[in-house]
């Protein structure tokens, strides 16, 4: 009988898309055929992103350009989670000041809210989402929107995003002007707050989803939020570093190279006393350091960088900081 591989523990897979499906314009490599397997498998997928600018329809062709199968019914966006929020907490044919793209006042339409352009329309709420063409005029209408007691939603609050270039401000920023001039802050739909994954498990009717993501801060603290299992790749931003030093809220359940790993079964690390185990790789706590055995292949690299999370988290929450410098040097085939 074959092993159970991580991804048939649960009945729905959920991606992130940048630095997990794809970094800025090229693919993660290995990534079309990692998902085309899984769905060969039998496992379903799903993909979610915290951009409010782009519509399913657009994300799904990008990623076909990629070579990853996917529809438009297979991509939830910040946009959908964010009107969700608002008809949440409006009645039905209330007006909404939106200060987004097009993408953004589609979803509110298809929420039964009604779309309005200025705050002296007296709109009972407003929605915040990236727009790449935003003019400050907006900025200040979303303001004076909220101080007359608009309730305020922003799609997600990311501070920066990449691009093949480099990072440049995110839509966290122009979140954070409105912010400036306002006393409450604004419901959040995306990432790390939980109401995209929970729309995500909505519009696919997952009931053991797991989410998959390259970030501590956004896609694994998202989960957490969410009260799903999370894998962390290593395939964008966060590595190893990040891994053995994140707090409570941000620690995955899981670690890959890259979304493939999801393929293979699950790494589990075994703790005991001092050691802990995974894969056959034991990494020890010794005078307040974790020491790893020399000259191990990449594989066991990364099952030595899981195995010294569990002891380096376990320690942290006992108030102890232990010395990481001899996991790093012995596995420099991890990112």
């Amino acid at each position: 009988m074959s092993p159970v591989s991580l991804a048939d523990r649960h009945d729905v897979v959920l991606f992130d898309l940048d630095g997990v499906v794809y970094l800025g314009p090229q693919p993660v490599p290995g990534a079309a055929e990692g998902i085309a397997a899984l769905r060969a498998g039998g496992t379903r997928v799903a993909f979610v992103t915290n951009n409010a600018a782009r519509t399913p329809r657009s994300v799904a062709e990008h990623l076909v350009q990629l070579g990853v199968e996917a529809g438009e019914e297979d991509v939830i966006t910040s946009a959908q989670a964010g009107a969700r929020l608002l008809a949440e907490h409006l009645p039905a044919g209330a007006t909404v000041l939106v200060v987004g793209a097009e993408s953004l006042r589609q979803e509110v339409l298809a929420q039964g809210l009604v779309p309005v352009e200025s705050a002296d329309d007296r709109p009972a709420g407003v929605i915040q989402g990236y727009d790449p063409t935003l003019a400050w005029p907006r900025l200040n209408e979303a303001a004076h929107a909220v101080q007359r007691g608009a309730l305020w939603v922003a799609t997600n609050t990311d501070s920066n995003r990449p691009t093949d270039r480099g990072l440049v401000p995110g839509h966290g920023t122009a979140v954070a002007a409105v912010r400036a001039a306002v006393d409450v802050d604004p419901l959040v739909a995306g990432k790390p707050s939980p109401p995209l994954l929970q729309e995500a498990v909505r519009r696919t009717g997952a009931t053991r989803p797991v989410f998959v993501g390259d970030r501590l801060d956004t896609d694994v603290a998202g989960a957490v939020a969410a009260g799903m299992p999370s894998v962390l790749v290593l395939s964008g931003s966060h590595g190893r570093r990040q891994l053995l030093a994140a707090p409570p809220g941000q620690r995955p359940d899981h670690l890959a190279r890259d979304l493939r790993g999801l393929l293979q079964p699950a790494r589990d690390v075994e703790l005991s006393d001092g050691t802990a185990s995974c894969a056959g790789v034991e990494v020890s706590e010794v005078a307040g350091a974790l020491a790893v055995p020399a000259g191990l292949d990449p594989e066991q690299q990364l099952a030595a960088v899981w195995a010294a999370a569990a002891l380096a988290w376990r320690a942290a929450d006992a108030g102890r900081q232990l010395d990481v410098a001899a996991v790093l040097a012995a596995t420099p085939d991890v990112p």
